[in-house]
């Protein structure tokens, strides 16, 4: 099984994937490995991607909360986060940080994003702008999102939100602008599991690809993991290999390694090896 992050890893920055990605990824399904997309992105942010990848599979979407069929268009499994617990998370976590920007991902096939005041979002995918915060626990949410507008970074403060809420959600940094407020326990390797275990795969046929600190579990349960050479440090340092960049088609160039496929015209020349210990 090769189980794939979107954002930084299959997708280039362009938000597209390569000629060379698609034609690997086919050319391993055609040797008899399954493809799993695992992302951080809700299923409404995702199906789009699997669309135009012609996917018809398993993905597991939200950080592990949802395990989705493509195929089907049906929604297997989804994971809430209780809202009662994340409110208080919330008010936890302004204590020691200050007001905080807030976004939340609502359940379901249409779980709508809704954006509060101030929250930086990637323009291309669709929101709902909140008029009210109690908007926020109005439905059943997947996560929440949470931005620092002071100069508190990333990595400042998921560690400052791991301090002061840790002990009622868990808290993923899952790239720039991107701290994540998840039902505690819930990692992508929980779905990855779940969807292995449909699929009747074990972690040791599984490589996974990533690029940032919530791909970390997943690294953790896979056999093999792959870090991408724009990943963040935290998974470079537990990565098993580090390949080239998104944008320069690193996924495809393990797989043609691993599975001892042959070139085509799309495939990229091979990087020279990358090991975690030589980064």
């Amino acid at each position: 099984m090769v189980a794939t992050d979107l954002d930084g890893t299959l997708l280039r920055s362009d938000n597209t994937v390569s000629p060379a990605s698609r034609d690997t990824l086919a050319a391993v399904e055609a040797a008899g490995a399954a493809h799993i997309v695992v992302t951080g992105r809700s299923v409404p942010w995702t199906r789009h991607v699997l669309d135009d990848l012609g996917y018809r599979g398993l993905a597991v979407c939200g950080q592990g909360a949802q395990l989705y069929d493509a195929g089907a268009h049906r929604l297997l499994t989804s994971v809430t986060l209780d809202r009662r617990l994340a409110g208080l998370a919330l008010a936890k976590i302004e204590a020691e940080v200050g007001r905080v920007a807030v976004a939340a991902s609502r359940d379901g096939l249409s779980g709508e994003v809704l954006i509060g005041e101030g929250y930086v979002y990637h323009p291309e995918l669709p929101v709902i702008h909140m008029k009210d915060t109690t908007e926020l626990w109005a439905q059943p949410i997947n996560k929440l999102y949470i931005q620092h507008p002071g100069g508190l970074g990333d990595d400042g403060l998921a560690a400052a939100a791991q301090a002061a809420a840790g002990d009622l959600v868990g808290v993923v940094m899952a790239g720039a602008g991107i701290v994540e407020l998840l039902p505690l326990g819930l990692t992508k390797a929980t779905g990855l599991a779940l969807a292995a275990r449909r699929l009747g795969v074990t972690p040791q046929q599984t490589v996974a690809f990533g690029d940032m600190p919530n791909d970390v579990p997943m690294f953790a349960w896979a056999g093999h993991g792959v870090a991408m050479a724009n990943a963040h440090p935290d998974l470079k340092a537990v990565a098993d290999e580090i390949t080239a960049s998104n944008d320069e088609d690193g996924i495809a160039l393990v797989l043609r390694r691993l599975f001892a496929l042959p070139p085509n015209a799309s495939t990229p020349r091979p990087a020279p090896p990358a090991s975690a210990s030589a980064e």
